[in-house]
């Protein structure tokens, strides 16, 4: 056999290497390097995920690639450690001579996902990083930093917006009850907003023929909403009624996990990627990744896609709001107050930032989100097992949509070219990115 450059050579050893590492099929002399990467990568993340339930998000692979022996007594952190490290070399090792920029784009991103996982391993090992540490490796993302004094000011302002006597944050509770969803209309309402959602989406958007959602309500969750995707165009999702839902929630919800979010996300990944492509290493998604910046990012910024402000008043008013028992006189106000406290959204990955880095306790960070959110003191104790549970993650939703928003903007997808704004968001829900690779 005649090597035409010195990484074909090392690709060859790889390979080998590979094969005595892990469990792999035989490799066939016709198969593309990427391709035995991917499917080992894959496989090396679903063992991961034996040890960690919250690991993989969703996997709708071959069947034969999931892990047939049980989970070992002890975490064999070094044993996956060696395989991930094994894919990162042959990643490394790729000619890319010749490639489509589309292949060089899978190289890049696959790279920038194994080292997610990596990390991710060494800290199931006891690594302990930094907030900003783990969201550059984790995520692929530098998050912002705000001094408190900056949200401060815009409690200031709402200060002024809000009717009544008392604190900001009992003026706004008192006010924001007017809005809340009766729980026994969440349900009519939910699939009213999730409907109007998919409306939406589907007359831009050409979704796989059988695509399909169940909706179930939960408690008991650190989340508000969740997504799980199972493949073939259906995804379950689950929304928590642990605390009163508010009026607005239903279309962010809807949107968020829905149409155009995490569902049409995953739904087109799978279409467009793995089917389309073959590129088996978007089967899986593991949650701990820069795919979950993207994921949310886009999640978030997809409301505002699907509802521009003015219709998403109109459409709440006019539907949301009567199905609801609810009164739309004071819409247009509500969602002025709503747009300025979402100036506050940062102030909770400072508050997280601050918590995990061991600066504040759990309670000291329950009474600021108590302050900068204005959630009573259970729900703002629930976010800090959120913090708990999910750590620098935070950072994709408000981070993630201010890139993905950016990202789309630049590309003609303005507020004012809503086609353009559509056909942009989707090429980004069909392709490799990353925060960074947003940047370019």
């Amino acid at each position: 056999m005649k090597f035409h450059n010195l990484k074909n050579l090392f690709a060859i050893v790889f390979l080998a290497l590979l094969g005595a590492c892990a469990p792999a099929r035989q490799q066939e002399a016709n198969v593309p390097l990427m391709d035995n990467l991917a499917e080992q990568y894959v496989k090396t993340l679903l063992q991961i995920g034996q040890y960690d339930s919250d690991f993989v998000d969703a996997y709708y692979g071959p069947e034969e690639w999931k892990p047939t022996t049980p989970p070992a007594d002890t975490f064999p952190g070094d044993t996956l450690l060696k395989q991930l490290q094994l894919v990162q070399q042959g990643l490394t090792a790729q000619d890319t001579t010749g490639l489509t920029a589309q292949e060089k784009r899978r190289i890049k991103m696959l790279q920038k996902q194994v080292l997610a996982s990596i990390t991710k391993v060494e800290m199931m090992q006891g690594k302990q990083l930094s907030f900003d540490e783990e969201a550059q490796l984790l995520y692929d993302a530098v998050p912002p930093h705000y001094e408190l004094a900056y949200f401060d000011s815009v409690l200031h302002t709402l200060d002024t917006m809000l009717p009544g006597e008392g604190s900001t944050a009992d003026r706004w509770a008192a006010y924001r009850a007017n809005f809340v969803i009766p729980k026994e209309k969440l349900d009519t309402v939910f699939q009213a907003a999730i409907a109007e959602a998919r409306k939406r989406t589907k007359a831009h958007y050409d979704l796989p023929e059988n695509e399909n959602f169940t909706l179930e309500y939960v408690t008991d969750k650190p989340w508000s909403g969740y997504n799980y995707y199972k493949g073939n165009g259906y995804s379950l999702i689950q929304i928590n009624t642990d605390f009163p839902i508010n009026i607005e929630r239903a279309i962010d919800l809807a949107g968020h996990e829905g149409y155009p979010g995490h569902h049409v996300f995953n739904a087109l990944l799978e279409k467009e990627l793995v089917n389309n492509r073959g590129w088996k290493e978007y089967s899986i998604y593991p949650l701990f990744s820069p795919q979950s910046l993207i994921a949310e990012g886009s999640a978030n910024y997809g409301v505002e896609v699907a509802f521009p402000a003015s219709e998403r008043i109109e459409f709440e008013k006019e539907v949301l709001f009567p199905l609801a028992g609810l009164n739309p006189e004071n819409a247009e106000n509500y969602y002025a107050i709503l747009e300025k406290i979402g100036q506050l959204n940062f102030a909770g990955n400072e508050v997280a930032r601050l918590y995990l880095d061991g600066k504040i306790s759990r309670d000291k960070a329950a009474d600021l989100l108590v302050k900068y959110t204005f959630s009573d003191k259970d729900k703002a104790l629930q976010r800090t097992r959120f913090f708990d549970r999910y750590r620098s993650y935070v950072i994709n939703y408000n981070l993630g949509q201010e890139l993905v928003r950016q990202h789309v903007e630049a590309r003609g997808g303005t507020a004012a070219n809503p086609e353009k704004r559509w056909e942009a968001f989707r090429e980004l829900l069909s392709n490799p990115y990353s925060a960074s690779m947003l940047e370019q």
